[in-house]
């Protein structure tokens, strides 16, 4: 599950607790890591806010997948910026991040996350269409809508192009990829989400 609210709002330490005892056995979370720290400060001086935020992600032990780093369109290119804020994390592998402006689709960018086992988010979006990049053994692919942000109804025909995808990321020997529909405003996003799920199982039996 990724978790859209932390972008948003700081949580009570309880709250992660909770949130880690109402998970089944294999569930894992991903925080979408604080606005102050990607749409404010936009990666600079952001040190011990992303401290705080990393404790707080911490509580869920087991529980927590990754922490994505969602990088704001007017963000700056400067890759040791981008390496501090990485750095800062007690741990970067359980970092993803999203660029949301091409001037940071770079070979620069692609080594360092490499070199720090940060994880590559593949988006699909108006802005651009999905790729197959991969920089960690962990996969993240952010499904916005293709023709319109947020409210796109997926076809049969490019979800089964999606998955297309996903299976070439496993056969890459990639772990874990984590899927997540962003397409919720018309409510597409639940049956887009069952009918890729249902493709990739028949993919995984066949």
């Amino acid at each position: 599950m990724e978790i859209n609210a932390t972008f948003y709002r700081t949580f009570k330490d309880q709250t992660f607790i909770n949130w880690r005892n109402k998970a089944p056995q294999g569930f894992r979370y991903v925080l979408k890591a604080p606005r102050i720290i990607t749409h404010r400060k936009y990666l600079e001086n952001v040190t011990e806010e992303i401290q705080a935020f990393d404790r707080s992600a911490s509580l869920l032990e087991d529980k927590l997948g990754l922490i994505l780093l969602q990088l704001a369109p007017g963000t700056p290119y400067d890759i040791e910026r981008l390496r501090t804020a990485c750095l800062a994390f007690n741990n970067p592998q359980k970092i993803a991040v999203e660029f949301r402006h091409k001037r940071w689709l770079t070979d620069e960018t692609f080594s360092l996350l490499k070199e720090l086992g940060v994880t590559f988010c593949n988006p699909d979006s108006p802005r651009g269409s999905l790729s197959e990049y991969v920089t960690s053994p962990n996969g993240y692919i952010r499904l916005h809508g293709r023709k319109q942000w947020y409210s796109y109804n997926y076809s049969n025909e490019e979800l089964q192009e999606i998955a297309n995808t996903v299976q070439r990321m496993n056969s890459a020997g990639i772990d874990t990829v984590y899927i997540f529909f962003n397409n919720d405003f018309e409510g597409y996003a639940p049956k887009n989400a069952q009918y890729l799920a249902n493709i990739l199982r028949e993919m995984s039996e066949s």
